[in-house]
């Protein structure tokens, strides 16, 4: 995975949110993302219930672990 990628979508600072992951420029947490996803909610709700966090956004870092998780598996296989 492009550190460079991943930085365009992510940031991780020990002063904002003690490291978590977040969206770049943002305060939410990456894993509200997921949370929503296995809650059954769909795109629309995460963007409408966390306005700064753009499409691009979560297109993009949903891309990243994409591509992550289909790199280990064909080294798994």
């Amino acid at each position: 995975m492009s550190i460079n990628l991943l930085n365009q979508f992510i940031e991780s600072d020990a002063e904002k949110l003690s490291g978590t992951p977040v969206f770049r420029g943002t305060r939410v947490p990456i894993k509200n993302l997921f949370d929503y996803l296995e809650a059954g909610d769909n795109l629309e709700e995460f963007l409408d219930d966390f306005p700064t966090v753009t499409r691009t956004q979560v297109v993009g870092v949903l891309e990243l672990y994409k591509t992550k998780i289909l790199q280990e598996y064909e080294v798994a296989a």
